[in-house]
């Protein structure tokens, strides 16, 4: 079956490949009402290693994908990006070029790269805008896994270059939170952190809650639901997506916004110290989505919906 030609065998869908389907973008992509549309191949690891570039190409080969979405990758916090640099550079670095160029030489004609904010300078102007990839000095403690990102997006780029109906392009989405996170502390990230640590104080009785720092740093999180919206608008129309498009809100909210609106939501009424002494991070990180609005596309859901399903799906899945 040629790329883009429908497989009878499979019910008229075309064939999606999507990398990382175990994560939190890959689960929210096949619960999306729109993944109905695909017949999806999500393998895990031990199905198919995407640092094993002849088994890439081996898996293509015989399943010929109209589509690869690609979402894997080694991912981790501070912590962990400063502990492993080699492996982040390294793993990242070959599961990006062993899918985009195992697809490419398969003649998959359209493949969907998802990206991070991470390839942003650390000192870039807000809002971040798509051409200042590469402008500025990365952020130093995950710099292995920008560098890894920053490549697949270029390679995306320059195969579209040789080869205009390629249609290889990059997703660029802000910080995500939503069903199918982690909420283990000492593996989640800012918003499930907050989300458990709110609904602890309320079942323990507790009367205050910390805070690391003054909590007036920006952030901009997106529920992850709504990154799938985007992913599978632009699968079923990849030639309507520029090169490189940041997915956000274009707003962002101070830290102590998302603690309130967590209380809110799980009916906690009680108060919030700061520890001032506690590291902060960037004062700001924030999307600009021009080119997104040029596109036609906005997150649908607020963040109060997003939180409360965030958070109804925390406890259904036992974490509470």
């Amino acid at each position: 079956m040629s790329a883009g030609q429908e497989s009878p065998a499979l019910g008229g869908k075309p064939t999606m490949l999507l990398t990382g389907g175990g994560g939190l973008v890959g689960r929210n992509i096949q619960a999306h009402p729109g993944a109905a549309n695909w017949h999806i191949l999500a393998p895990r690891s031990a199905e198919l290693d995407l640092t094993d570039a002849g088994a890439v190409d081996a898996y293509l080969a015989r399943h010929q994908p109209d589509l690869v979405v690609h979402a894997a990758g080694r991912v981790g916090g501070i912590q962990a990006n400063m502990a492993n640099p080699v492996a982040f550079l390294d793993e990242n670095t070959a599961i990006g070029r062993n899918i985009i160029m195992g697809a490419h030489r398969a003649g998959v004609r359209q493949f969907l790269n998802l990206a991070s904010t991470c390839i942003y300078p650390r000192a870039a102007e807000n809002p971040l805008r798509e051409d200042m990839v590469l402008t500025g000095t990365l952020e130093p403690t995950n710099e292995g896994y920008a560098i890894a990102k920053i490549l697949a997006l270029r390679l995306c780029e320059y195969i579209r270059r040789e080869d205009e109906g390629a249609q290889y392009k990059t997703l660029i989405p802000c910080n995500l939170y939503g069903a199918y996170d982690k909420f283990d502390p000492k593996h989640s990230h800012l918003l499930p952190a907050i989300i458990h640590k709110v609904h602890q104080a309320q079942k323990n009785g507790e009367t205050s809650v910390e805070i690391w720092g003054d909590g007036t740093a920006r952030r901009e999180f997106m529920y992850a639901a709504d990154l799938a919206d985007a992913v599978l608008r632009a699968a079923a129309d990849m030639a309507s997506l520029p090169d490189s498009l940041n997915i956000g809100l274009g707003q962002d909210h101070t830290i102590n916004d998302y603690y309130a609106t967590v209380a809110e939501v799980i009916g906690w009424d009680g108060t919030f110290t700061h520890d001032l002494s506690k590291p902060v991070g960037m004062k700001q990180k924030l999307c600009d989505t021009a080119r997104q609005q040029d596109w036609g596309w906005q997150a649908p859901t607020s963040l109060r919906d997003g939180i409360a399903q965030t958070y109804r799906h925390y406890l259904e899945s036992g974490y509470a």
